[in-house]
């Protein structure tokens, strides 16, 4: 017979009741059903279960309770139209016990055969009964459930039932993304396979296999269970053969045989020969161990020729250095709220991630189903799996709880499960672990697994803590150690160019570093991914943020803000891969992330959607310039010059290639807004590359003369582009990096108000010379301090950074900085001696680290600003570094960068300066809205 002869399906319609309660088994009273599901699949996708309400006994911490008492809420509250703003909201909600029921029929072929139910990922514990008999529980978040219904199963009808129970079964932590509803939801039911299987009265219970790169072999171990049943002598028949692209068998090594101890376990090793092929994330190449019994049971596992371990302070496979290109995975599907079981689908978001450069994700709290390593294997990727715990908020690790003892099985079932899967090569306990006892019983956790199994490596936990048993560490020190050392670090305390590296704390660890979920930077929604969400799971946080927007007088700005934001993210996320890059011995980083986090208040830090899908502001090819297994980088000791200085740039190559390169060649220029180079060079003589390290190139230096400068000397931005090519037409990786070059002196202003009356009037005042200047006709600069700027009743002063939001402002108790970037109109004649793209970019850092943001929500909405910046979604407020508008017959242009040391060291904000006095000098300057002298007044702090 065919395998397929003693496995049968159960998808397809099952009897369910839900309840609030375990149903036990009824105590033989008939089952009462309140729908027909089918199955697999989940509850509230069926529309099963409760509508969303203020009372819905959600899963997972809600650190902002604004939208259960603030009454800008209160109409997202009322029965009808519920709309929650933390995270994708499902159309129905059950949690409790849900009974499942069907029939089934078992062919009189299986007559004194085992009978296996296979329930491939359940949410949560399960109970299984067999014509009112209980087969028996279970409680993984992360493996099949499987229940033995043992060999006396008559043939013919029988009544199966299942009780899935989606209630916190275990204080994995609420938080946890295997559980919670910030991401996937807290869904009820089965989403892979359900299929009931017969074998032998002996079986293949647990095949693993284990590979050695230097004798280029594998060892085969497993387990036999029934092995009493076999005969004398039995033993277990091995064949290993290579695995081809479409999934069939290739060539396969000459079988061996291995004898069946009494206690069933068998192993053997099997040559693959010395040409045997090693799996890494540039040749994924997959063999299959195939274990066969006498009585005709037989099983086969994929497994890779790869082995993972350390040199130093970074990571290696197969010997050769590795540098972790990662991303988060947590566990978001908007379609289905839950995660899929199909492996294209799991194909579909990596292909996704490699395209961005990416070789590694990490799975933040929770482990997936068997497709996603079937994907992660043929696609080669390095992924970090965790079991399904984040046991911080309330919960802790070590103090002897219920979880400690699950956390242990739960990890044991995982191996049991994936182990031989070569793109498993990381294990964590979870995430960010609290607790006073927990760093002992995390070095506890891994120094059991190291012992259990060393095909990976082992870490206590993602985040913290650092602890000496762990084989490398995953933690957010190096960014908080550097760039982020502290919280005003995100507004205006470092300028671009004293960004470097992390080399002072990596040098003071023994074993590798990945850091820990780094960026974080937001956007702007993007309110066109919309009409993607035709599943269970819906965007009701995004309604509640377009519905704001427009009661702000914005809606036709969503798009400008969404672009203007994404290349400020993009800018972020640039700097920070490069730091860690430009690290010598680093092991790797960990974005949160690629995509963005659909939960914890709406925190929309990826480039690419929910859906794994581009937003429109950057594009792979773009993203892959910095974020790759090979790209060269620059140590720029500014980024502003003036006419007559020096560039000078150490030039780097952070190469993780397959191979070292021979004769890499080094070219730069230094190139125009069009493309043209004004000059350019190259780093000679060519060099060996070694891979697996960062290599010191050269060092660019060139005199920026006025002949540089635009058309009539004026400021221009200029690209600094790097090119490394192994030989004539090898591979090739190139990088660039903006700077701006501006006039030696500046332009000639004016002293403020000794100006003729055809003249600027330049103040810092709203004042009576001010509005006398208005009442006859003039012009005038209104250059306020920033101090002065006016907050807002509810939240007060805008708190203005140069960098975008760090999460989203609800879940971070309002976290400075609260904006997104500025966005303005290059074209507009305001601007027009100021070089700049219509976002942010570094040269914007000299201007809002000396700038506040002004209200303009009171003014009238068709009052557009000269420099806008781009607010948080949840305020929405109209905020302004420049506006012009009339007041009485004069015409005034607004300010609220300091401009008072536009003479000195700062020549961004004197160009800017510049730049607005010969607009506001000049027949352009012709304001349409008009405004009272107290509407003006009100936008500032009186003296």
């Amino acid at each position: 017979m065919n395998s397929s002869d003693f496995t049968i399906s159960l998808a397809g319609e099952w009897r369910v009741r839900a309840t609030a309660e375990r149903t036990g088994n009824n105590d033989g009273a008939p089952f009462q059903a309140d729908a027909v599901v089918r199955l697999p699949g989940a509850l509230a996708a069926q529309g099963v279960g409760e509508e969303i309400s203020v009372n819905t006994p959600w899963v997972g911490s809600i650190f902002d309770p604004a939208w259960f008492t603030e009454p800008e809420y209160a109409r997202w509250r009322v029965p009808g139209n519920i709309k929650v703003p933390f995270w994708l909201q499902p159309e129905k909600y059950f949690r409790g016990v849900a009974r499942y029921e069907r029939e089934v029929e078992i062919p009189g072929s299986w007559a004194g055969r085992r009978v296996v139910l296979a329930l491939e990922r359940a949410h949560w514990a399960t109970r299984v009964w067999i014509d009112g008999r209980e087969a028996g529980r279970n409680d993984s978040l992360s493996t099949p459930h499987e229940y033995d219904l043992g060999a006396g199963l008559a043939a013919g009808k029988h009544t199966l039932a299942i009780e899935v129970d989606n209630t916190v079964v275990i204080d994995v932590g609420p938080n946890s993304h295997s559980i919670s509803d910030h991401t996937q939801g807290n869904w009820n039911g089965v989403i892979g396979r359900i299929e009931l299987v017969a074998t032998a009265t002996a079986w293949l219970d647990e095949v693993q296999v284990f590979p050695s790169v230097a004798a280029r072999s594998a060892r085969v171990r497993g387990r036999v269970g029934g092995a009493e049943t076999l005969s004398a002598g039995a033993v277990a028949r091995v064949r290993v053969e290579k695995q081809t692209a479409d999934g069939s068998p290739g060539d396969a090594a000459q079988a061996r045989t291995a004898a069946i101890g009494k206690n069933g376990v068998f192993e053997i090793e099997c040559p693959l020969g010395a040409d045997a092929e090693l799996w890494d994330e540039f040749n994924p190449a997959l063999y299959r161990a195939v274990v066969s019994l006498e009585n005709g049971e037989a099983r086969a596992v994929t497994f890779g020729l790869r082995e993972v371990g350390t040199e130093g302070t970074q990571i290696t496979v197969n010997g050769r250095r590795v540098f972790l290109r990662g991303t988060l995975e947590c566990a978001a599907w908007p379609l289905t709220g839950y995660p899929p079981a199909d492996v294209e689908s799991w194909r579909r978001m990596l292909r996704a991630a490699r395209a961005h450069g990416l070789n590694h994700i990490r799975f933040h709290s929770w482990c997936p189903p068997e497709a996603a390593f079937v994907a992660g294997d043929e696609l080669g990727f390095y992924f970090q799996i965790e079991v399904a715990s984040w046991p911080n908020q309330g919960t802790t690790v070590g103090d002897g709880g219920a979880q400690d003892a699950w956390l242990v099985r739960e990890a044991d079932r995982i191996v049991r499960a994936y182990g031989s899967h070569p793109s498993f090569m990381f294990f964590a306990a979870g995430n960010e672990p609290g607790g006073p006892h927990s760093a002992a019983w995390l070095t506890y956790w891994v120094e059991r697994m190291k012992a259990l199994d060393s095909r990976r490596l082992h870490t206590c936990s993602a985040g913290w803590p650092e602890i000496a048993a762990s084989q490398y560490h995953v933690t957010h020190w190096p960014r908080t150690h550097q760039w982020l050392d502290n919280l005003k670090s995100r507004l205006n305390a470092l300028p671009p160019e004293t960004r470097t590296d992390y080399r002072d704390f990596i040098g003071k660890r023994a074993v590798p570093v990945v850091s820990h979920e780094i960026g974080q930077w937001c956007v702007y929604p993007n309110f066109d991914e919309m009409p993607k969400y035709t599943g269970v799971m819906k965007p009701r946080n995004f309604e509640i943020f377009r519905e704001t927007l427009a009661e702000h007088g914005m809606a036709g700005q969503a798009r400008e803000f969404l672009h203007a934001s994404g290349k400020l993210q993009v800018l972020c996320y640039k700097e920070e891969i490069e730091s860690a890059l430009r690290t010598p011995g680093m092991g790797g980083f960990q974005l949160l992330g690629l995509s963005d986090f659909p939960g914890q208040g709406t925190a929309l830090v990826g480039v690419l959607d929910a859906f794994w899908e581009e937003k429109g502001y950057v594009a792979p090819e773009e993203w892959r310039r910095f974020c790759a297994g090979t790209v060269p980088l620059a140590r720029l000791e500014r980024r502003v010059f003036e006419a007559g200085d020096e560039l000078r740039a150490e030039i780097e190559l952070a190469h993780y290639g397959p191979a070292a390169l021979e004769k890499a060649v080094v070219k730069w220029r230094l190139v125009t807004g069009n493309g043209s180079a004004v000059t350019e060079g190259r780093l000679t003589p060519p060099q060996a590359v070694a891979t697996g390290a960062l290599t010191a190139l050269g060092r660019v230096e060139v005199t920026l003369d006025e002949s540089m400068l635009a058309d009539g000397g004026a400021a221009r931005k200029l690209t600094l582009v790097v090119s490394v090519e192994d030989g004539d037409g090898g591979a090739r990786a190139e990088n660039d990096w903006d700077v701006w070059l501006y006039p030696k002196n500046g332009s000639a202003v004016r002293a403020p108000g000794a100006a003729p009356r055809d003249a600027v009037l330049v103040c810092s005042e709203f004042d009576a010379a001010a509005e006398a200047a208005l009442r006859e006709g003039g012009a005038v600069l209104l250059a306020i301090p920033p101090e002065r700027v006016r907050g807002d009743a509810k939240h007060g002063r805008v708190e203005l950074g140069f960098t975008s939001i760090f999460w989203n402002t609800s879940w971070s108790n309002r976290q400075a900085p609260h904006t997104l970037g500025i966005l303005c109109d290059p074209a507009h004649p305001a601007l027009a001696g100021f070089p700049t793209e219509s976002h942010s970019n570094w040269q914007w850092w000299h201007v809002v680290s000396r700038a506040s943001a002004m209200i303009l929500d009171e003014l009238p909405p068709e009052l557009r600003p000269v420099i806008q910046v781009v607010d948080d979604w949840f305020t929405h407020r109209k905020l302004a570094l420049a506006f012009e508008c009339r007041v009485g017959a004069g015409r005034l242009l607004v300010c609220s960068v300091d401009l008072r040391e536009a003479d000195g060291a700062n020549p961004v904000v004197r160009q800017l300066r510049a730049s607005l006095l010969r607009y506001a000098a000049g027949a352009d300057f012709a304001p349409r809205v008009e405004l009272a002298a107290e509407q003006v007044r009100d936008l500032f702090t009186r003296r």
